[in-house]
């Protein structure tokens, strides 16, 4: 068994996958719209095979969430490995520089992972690991 995807409702789609296709590299496939339901969607990937996928969606009429997103029962984040510590800091500061709050500052957690902590445009947490 694996994780095929994880959906995320957007609000700006177009920004949204403009994002994740910049920072993390990620493909995307053609947008399906569902005319009927008044739904839109993306699917972005990694490169390589067997790597679970990101779908990005949109409809009106989805509750927006004013409350902390990493601090909800439920969904806290996404992690995203970059591959080592220096990735992690550079990718980090690139994001800072652009304007995406940095929630966490790269460090060595308990657990044992070199990490820090990002919003996508939307406020999602996006824990960028090595």
């Amino acid at each position: 068994m694996k994780i095929n995807h994880i959906a995320i409702w957007c609000s700006n789609l177009e920004t949204m996958r403009s994002f994740y296709i910049k920072y993390f590299n990620m493909n995307s496939n053609e947008k399906y719209n569902n005319p009927h339901k008044a739904f839109s969607s993306y699917f972005l990937n990694f490169a390589g095979r067997d790597k679970a996928r990101i779908e990005l969606m949109e409809m009106p009429n989805i509750f927006e969430n004013k409350a902390i997103r990493g601090q909800l029962m439920g969904n806290a984040h996404i992690a995203i490995s970059v591959g080592n510590k220096e990735s992690v800091d550079r990718l980090t500061e690139i994001l800072r520089m652009d304007g995406y709050p940095v929630i966490g500052e790269p460090r060595m957690t308990g657990d044992g992972y070199y990490e820090s902590i990002v919003e996508d445009p939307e406020g999602n947490w996006l824990e960028i690991t090595e």
